[in-house]
């Protein structure tokens, strides 16, 4: 569930967030800062400007950033783009501190940062685990949230273990038997286990090359401490506190328009994301051609319009 130059020109192109007297969202200007959570600081970055709705935007992982989220850089044209890194990733505080990785801690992550910028009205969008986050956070406070996109979407481990097993059966047999050999054996880092997963990686994950942005100036690493502790070692392997994680049920109790998307080749396969879609009224999906899990990088013109259309056709900006 994972997806990925100096200080001093990052900060030029981020600048100050000013808060104005509106009657709904204080308006936001470019701008990057930090907040103070239990554990440590996250950090922050708001992209473009304006006064169409904010969209906030929760990047995957666990322990992934949020540098993937530059490509939608154009979005930012119409509104300004919230995004931080989840605390222990990223330029967000690094930990390996276990009793803070619970998802009520994450959701309380991101509360604090709508109280900092006074969030009144704004849309979400999760990328991933991004978007299991995303749909906690809505479940804990609903209020304000105009509309959800749901990119990629995880909600439920044993569907994604169901996927992924799917996946594996349409590779090599050379392949699959690495997989079950490494599996059985507890050995996930064997030489013929890492190549099997780089061989799902280059199918299912991140299809063409990686896009650049003028906007990614700063290192920002993964967390894979965070990773192998919440989810496992390998896309398709969950051995960790995500392990039995579900939450099929509570997308019923979405209230707000939704938009589900995934790409053509994504490991969240597109049949699982229809039938997520058709769980939530007032719903649509996307299917972005030609992408794998990294849909923003392998189709990003795609990605970009179908997020974009969807918000305009909101029509509940200022």
């Amino acid at each position: 569930m994972q997806v990925f130059k100096s200080r001093i020109r990052f900060a030029a192109l981020f600048t100050v967030l000013i808060f104005a007297g509106c009657t709904t969202n204080p308006y936001l200007k470019s701008g990057e800062g930090y907040i103070q959570v239990e554990g440590g600081k996250v950090w922050y970055g708001i992209m473009g400007e304006g006064e169409n709705t904010p969209l906030l935007v929760m990047h995957g992982g666990p322990g992934s950033t949020s540098r993937s989220f530059y490509q939608y850089s154009s979005i930012a044209e119409d509104r300004p783009i919230i995004m931080f890194d989840q605390l222990g990733s990223g330029r967000s505080d690094y930990h390996e501190d276990t009793s803070l990785l619970k998802v009520e801690n994450f959701v309380a992550q991101i509360e604090a940062l709508r109280k900092e910028l006074g969030l009144k009205d704004f849309y979400v969008l999760g990328h991933s685990w991004g978007t299991a986050l995303g749909l906690e956070y809505y479940l804990a406070h609903p209020e304000g949230i105009k509309g959800l996109v749901f990119s990629s979407p995880y909600f439920s481990t044993a569907i994604w273990d169901a996927d992924a097993d799917t996946l594996i059966s349409t590779l090599p047999d050379s392949i699959q038997f690495a997989i079950q050999i490494g599996e059985e054996n507890g050995d996930f880092m064997s030489a013929e286990y890492l190549k099997a997963d780089e061989v799902f990686a280059k199918n299912f994950g991140l299809r063409k090359t990686r896009l650049s942005s003028e906007l990614d100036t700063v290192p920002s690493e993964s967390n894979s401490f965070i990773y192998n502790y919440m989810w496992g070692p390998t896309e398709f392997t969950a051995t960790g506190t995500l392990k039995n994680y579900d939450r099929l049920t509570e997308l019923k109790e979405v209230k707000v328009p939704t938009l589900f998307m995934t790409g053509e080749f994504d490991e969240a396969r597109p049949t699982s994301v229809r039938y997520f879609q058709s769980l939530v009224p007032n719903s649509k999906f996307m299917m972005i051609e030609g992408a794998g899990h990294a849909t923003m990088h392998d189709n990003n013109d795609q990605t970009v319009e179908s997020i974009r259309s969807f918000l305009n056709s909101l029509n509940d900006n200022p």
